[in-house]
């Protein structure tokens, strides 16, 4: 299997991160976002959304979607239920972190980290705030009530949302009023095959 990639984007990390949990073997390949290494017509034929991360499967088909490919990796482990609303209620975290998550704590991080704050993304900056700090209090209510975002163990809803959110302070977003969540933080670092983002 390769994982087409950004050591540090959050999505993609996803992927690191359950093979790691799961002694899932891969091929890493570096895909550089800023040179428009997805606007080549060679990535577009693995992904015509131009996005990362892409896999390649051991059978040479491609599939895209980080939370899709997180699902598939993780199918048939502890980290994906069976149960039927077990499995809806990790999925309801996750269609949360695609909606209501990313594209705050994500793009703030973006614009921050890589973009370097350019005076033109600033206001995309500024509407980021109030939203990502929405997410994160739901968030941090859930986690008054359960150890992880679906119940008692760890799920791939938890994997989803740590990605970006261990990472927020990089967009700007303070997690120290957010003791649920940061407890939640350490609850995932302590799992036995834990890397942290930049792995490999």
């Amino acid at each position: 299997m390769y994982i087409y990639g950004d050591r540090f984007s959050g999505n993609c990390y996803k992927l690191v991160l359950i093979s790691a949990l799961l002694d899932i073997e891969y091929q890493w390949v570096d895909v550089d976002i800023l040179k428009d290494e997805t606007r080549t017509d060679t990535f577009r034929a693995m992904n015509p959304n131009t996005k990362i991360p892409v896999v390649r499967l051991d059978n040479g088909e491609y599939l895209w979607e980080s939370n899709a490919i997180l699902n598939y990796l993780a199918a048939g482990s502890c980290y994906l239920p069976e149960d039927r609303l077990a499995l809806a209620r990790v999925q309801q975290w996750q269609f949360f972190e695609q909606y209501s998550h990313e594209p705050y704590i994500a793009v703030a991080r973006y614009i921050q980290r890589y973009l370097g704050m350019p005076e033109e993304r600033l206001a995309d900056y500024a509407a980021t705030r109030a939203p990502g700090y929405k997410a994160l209090g739901i968030m941090e209510q859930q986690l008054a009530c359960s150890p992880f975002l679906a119940g008692e163990s760890m799920t791939a809803a938890d994997i989803s949302l740590y990605a970006y959110t261990h990472v927020a302070h990089e967009g700007g977003f303070d997690l120290e009023p957010y003791s649920g969540i940061r407890e939640w933080l350490q609850r995932i670092e302590d799992q036995p095959g834990y890397v942290a983002i930049g792995h490999p």
